[in-house]
């Protein structure tokens, strides 16, 4: 992912805040010799403070032998992503058709030692972490070895401690353009489509940085 200086995360702050709410994405697990990369779309829940993401997959997945063969990965986080057409991107004193469509996103990439846990005891705790991040007022009961609703199922999946080693964080609303940035939040103001809210608040959040 290229990351020019103007797009670049302004701290650790930033991304780690934007990662507490976006908590859905892709890990790359590196193929076997001859198949291509694994890409498993997931649900995780990134702690800050032990610099780790935890998740889980069912054990039937082929991902695994890969996973067990090179435990290093990439989690992959992309939102607030909004198409900009070329006219909000003109210059002033340019012609609106002169400008030049872009992407704007967020993006963090996570570079991971994988830590496969096998252990009923350490899955339940993993487990009851991730719900505990998804649902904090509760309403689920928790995990527990041998009891139910839950300890049933513990058998059929495996969990995942991706120890953090590395984060590669983006985003890129017009850092290096701030001669359209009214226009630009004028414009997603305006059209108020999916995640245009999103890439509204980052684009003025950044323009005050």
């Amino acid at each position: 992912m290229l990351i020019h200086p103007w797009d670049a995360a302004r701290d650790d702050t930033e991304w780690q805040q934007w990662l507490g709410t976006h908590d859905f994405g892709q890990l790359a697990v590196n193929g076997l010799p001859g198949e291509p990369p694994y890409v498993q779309p997931l649900h995780f829940a990134y702690d800050a403070e032990r610099g780790e993401v935890v998740t889980h997959l069912a054990r039937p997945n082929p991902l695994w032998p890969a996973l067990e063969a090179d435990p290093d990965v990439l989690l992959s986080v992309v939102d607030d992503y909004v198409y900009v057409p070329g006219p909000w991107q003109a210059p002033p004193d340019t012609p609106p058709e002169h400008g030049t469509p872009t992407s704007f996103y967020a993006a963090v990439q996570l570079r991971c030692r994988a830590h496969v846990v096998d252990d009923p005891a350490e899955k339940a705790a993993l487990l009851n972490r991730q719900v505990g991040h998804f649902q904090p007022a509760g309403g689920s009961a928790r995990v527990a070895v041998g009891e139910v609703p839950y300890g049933r199922m513990l058998p059929g999946i495996r969990g995942l401690r991706l120890e953090v080693v590395d984060v590669r964080a983006k985003f890129k609303y017009a850092g290096r353009k701030p001669e359209v940035w009214e226009r630009v939040a004028a414009g997603l103001t305006a059209r108020g489509g999916p995640r245009d809210t999103a890439a509204r608040e980052h684009l003025l959040r950044r323009r005050g940085a």
